[in-house]
């Protein structure tokens, strides 16, 4: 059972990479069941199995007499933590990362203080191990990375709102790009501590309003980051049409 269980994982990761980098789209054929099978030495049971998974995410439909086919991008699950990581991964693209992170601003801060009105000791002292993590720069670059990340969850949980908890695991994903690439175009290894701290602080202190404008000021500034970095990416590619341009005349 284990086995057909990773194998239904494998196929529906690595169709899902291939559809999201265009190996497979609506105007490319997709293979039929039987091609699958082989591909992937897997039975019937299994390759059904793996495209109604891919189905559930928007990213195939199947049709009477029409077959399986790949969905346009519009149709695609965005929400679905394994959407989202394959399309930042493989289909990176800024102006993605920044409507995420305008996503991320309409849920943290209200998260933050709502912790700060309802967070227990136990959900607080979760964000505070994760606060300790961040500092610990022996852990290598992985771990501070995946301290972030936790802090944010454990912020998601500690909000006591069930629907923000919901959002935990998309959040995870997207962050393990974003934060990757905001620290390094800030030119620095490691997240800012301290204002992370300072949204600490304010949930310990039970200070909502202060909660949620230290966590407003730290996705802004992860926004402001990604959209700079959209500027100069279009001066780039201006630049690069006006020499195309000079060189052709």
């Amino acid at each position: 059972m284990a086995r057909g269980t990773n194998l239904t994982q494998s196929i529906v990761e690595r169709l899902g990479v291939a559809i999201v980098t265009q190996k497979y789209s609506m105007e490319k054929r997709f293979p039929v069941e039987a091609e699958l099978c082989e591909q992937f030495e897997a039975s019937r049971t299994v390759l059904r199995e793996a495209v109604k998974m891919l189905t559930a995410k928007g990213l195939l439909s199947a049709r009477p007499r029409q077959g399986t086919r790949v969905e346009p991008e519009h149709h695609w699950n965005l929400m679905d933590p394994d959407v989202l990581r394959w399309t930042l991964e493989k289909k990176f693209s800024l102006h993605l990362l920044a409507e995420f992170t305008e996503i991320r601003l309409a849920i943290e801060p209200l998260a933050s203080q709502l912790a700060a009105e309802r967070a227990d000791p136990i959900s607080v002292a979760n964000i505070e191990r994760a606060l300790e993590r961040m500092e610990d720069e022996e852990l290598g670059p992985e771990g501070p990375l995946q301290a972030d990340i936790a802090f944010h969850v454990a912020i998601l949980h500690a909000s006591g709102n069930r629907f923000y908890i919901q959002f935990a695991d998309l959040i995870e994903t997207a962050l393990r790009i974003s934060i990757r690439f905001t620290n390094q175009f800030k030119g620095v290894q490691f997240a800012d501590v301290d204002d992370h701290r300072k949204v600490l602080i304010a949930i310990k202190n039970h200070k909502p309003s202060i909660a949620h404008k230290c966590m407003t000021r730290l996705v802004t500034e992860a926004l402001d980051l990604i959209q700079d970095a959209m500027v100069n990416e279009e001066k780039k590619t201006k630049r690069k049409t006006r020499s195309g341009n000079k060189a052709k005349n």
